[in-house]
Formats: C-alpha cells, structure tokens, sequence
C-alpha cells in the first residue's frame, strides 16, 4: 500500500518507554504500565492488554465523580499496551510537574494524566459572584498532565509589576503563587446600556504564567429529550 497517508508522518512507531508522549498536534499517546488516568470517551485506539474503568465518587479520596464543578468524568486504564487519546480534534500539549509544583486547569482541558499526580477540585478565590464560582482543579505531584485547547494556546508571563487580565471562558490554567480575583473592566452605567461584552474579568497578580485558548469558551446547549 502507497501513499501519503501510509508515510512516515502519519504511521505510529513502536513504543520506546512507559508514558505520555505527543503522537501529533491533535492526539497524545500513553504506553501504559500499570495505571493512569483520561478524560471518558477520550481513547480513540489501543492496543495491547488494557482495561478501562469509568470512575465513579472515588477511590482513596483521590478520584471524584469528575475533575472539576463542571462534571468531567474520568475513567482509570490498567494494563499493559498503549492508547491515544484526543478530543474533539484540538490541539495537544504535555505538562511536566515536578516535585513542589502546582497547577490550575480548568477541567474541559485536561485530556489524560499520570496515576502519579493528585488533584484536588477548589473554587477560585475571588470569583463567587461568576455565574455561583468557578471551578478548576489543581494538579500537584511528579508527572505528566496531558491538555488540549481550541488553537494553540497563549501563555502570558505574570509579573508582580504586571498583572494579567484573563476572561473567564478563555482561561486554560495558571501556575502556582498567582493570586486570583475579579476585575470589573466596565462601570455598572455602562453594564446597564449593554457595555461591550467584556464586563469581567480574571485577574492573576504574583509571579508565574497563565495560559489562555485563543477564544472563549462555546457554551453548551442543554440536551433535547
């Protein structure tokens, strides 16, 4: 068989070590080796002997019914072999934490992660009066947390002398010792004439990065009975 869609570029090679890897810019592989962790539905191919188990309240008080407020199940794959996981064609990206580090991600990014890696689901400070709070989870331990995002994402330097305004449906994550709060960009006058959209905002003071999708969020439309 020829072609470009037998080349190089698109046939996946064999698997070299236990653990997550970029397959490409929409899919990430996992050579699984005892136990990790991905977002339900997101397994589009394996291969090997693997086992997957959606997760319900939790085990060890570890898992949750889902990763953040905003209900993300999460299924457990056990085994041996490998899988590729991706969402609804985004882009992928691999985080690195290591010992000491922690990070904040909104739930409809995370993809997959190591067993290795604990999180827990916290309300953002400052940010009761959003639509009741916003929810994210925050990734502590030593591994990998595999991403995705609509476009590929900015990541914007946070410094003391400069902080960064985020909306609140493009906000992907941040890093640890940024302060959260809400910014009013526009006076109530001008809310109460129609203002421009932008009303509010999230603002991250300290020192770190935060990460945005190049759009806001598409809202969900409640399913049809």
């Amino acid at each position: 068989m020829k072609g470009d869609l037998f080349s190089s570029e698109h046939v996946v090679g064999p698997a070299t070590a236990p653990g997550m890897s970029v397959e490409n810019a929409k899919c990430l592989k996992y050579t699984v080796n005892g136990e990790m962790f991905a977002r339900q539905g997101s397994m589009v191919a394996f291969r090997g002997s693997l086992q997957f188990e959606r997760k319900g309240q939790g085990v060890g008080g570890m898992l949750k019914r889902a990763v953040t407020g905003e209900g993300l199940p999460l299924m457990a794959v056990r085994g041996q072999g490998e899988a590729w996981f991706a969402h609804e064609a985004q882009n992928c990206f691999v985080v690195d934490l290591e010992a000491g580090d922690e990070f904040t991600v909104n739930g409809r990014n995370v993809l997959c992660f190591d067993s290795s890696l604990s999180y827990a689901i916290r309300t953002v400070k400052g940010s009761g009066i959003a639509g009741g709070g916003l929810f994210n989870s925050v990734f502590t331990g030593q591994g990998r947390l595999g991403l995705v995002c609509e476009g590929n994402p900015l990541v914007i330097p946070v410094s003391p002398q400069q902080p960064v305004y985020v909306d609140t449906d493009a906000v992907v994550g941040w890093t640890a010792r940024l302060r959260t709060s809400l910014h009013r960009s526009q006076s109530i006058g001008s809310m109460l004439r129609g203002g421009s959209g932008e009303a509010v905002q999230l603002m991250l003071q300290g020192e770190g990065y935060a990460v945005v999708r190049p759009s806001e969020a598409t809202p969900h439309k409640p399913q049809q009975n």
